[in-house]
């Protein structure tokens, strides 16, 4: 898939604003005074969907990179996502 489609697009724009309600959900549970364990589930799910949305875009862009036959440039075009990749954790 394109990185630049309008459903790929439509996708993340749609898990981001999700997680963008996650993070509201864990502002308002700090500002309740919630439980730890409660907040750091949440957290851990922001987390885990904020992934899940890296891989999604990681896919469509280690695939466009294929799709042009050209080894040379899906090579350094793996490079870098494994290196940005590894920054994450």
């Amino acid at each position: 898939m394109d990185t630049r489609t309008p459903e790929l697009r439509a996708e993340l724009s749609l898990r981001l604003r999700r997680i963008e309600g996650q993070v509201r959900g864990v502002q308002r549970m700090i500002e309740e005074g919630r439980d730890c364990p409660d907040v750091l589930q949440q957290m851990t799910a922001i987390r885990s969907a904020v992934h899940q949305a890296g891989l999604i875009l990681a896919r469509a862009y280690i695939a466009e990179c294929m799709q042009g036959g050209n080894q040379g440039q899906a090579e350094v075009a793996l490079d870098r996502l494994m290196i940005t990749l590894e920054q994450l954790d």
